[in-house]
């Protein structure tokens, strides 16, 4: 039997024929749950993942709200991108409406450097 999709996953299907990563350009993807915020960059020729940051970690700490969680999760994984040398990858937002949170970590990561 075939499983029923949701909303969210026939946008991201929709979206993932059409945004594939690649040596040059990686795939900047994020994840958003109820709680905390997750971003990884990908390079979908190798399927591996390059760098990534989330605010689930013990080293993250937030005292404000999502939103500016999602910021700072935007500016560290801009910022290991720069350390590996990646600095254009392609936006791939999962699914999700580009509002909010997922709006306030591109642009917290296209400030700190990353294009795309």
């Amino acid at each position: 039997m075939k499983k029923a999709l949701t909303g969210r996953s026939r946008r991201k299907l929709r979206i993932r024929k059409k945004v594939n990563g690649t040596t040059e350009r990686p795939r900047f993807s994020v994840f958003r749950s109820s709680k905390h915020i997750y971003a990884q960059v990908i390079d979908d020729t190798t399927g591996k993942t390059l760098v990534s940051a989330s605010s689930n970690t013990k080293a993250f700490s937030s005292d404000g709200n999502k939103t500016d969680a999602a910021k700072t999760v935007g500016t560290a994984i801009a910022k290991a991108c720069a350390d590996k040398g990646i600095q254009k990858v392609v936006f791939d937002r999962n699914g999700y409406i580009y509002h909010g949170r997922v709006k306030a970590l591109a642009d917290a990561a296209r400030e700190a450097g990353l294009t795309f």
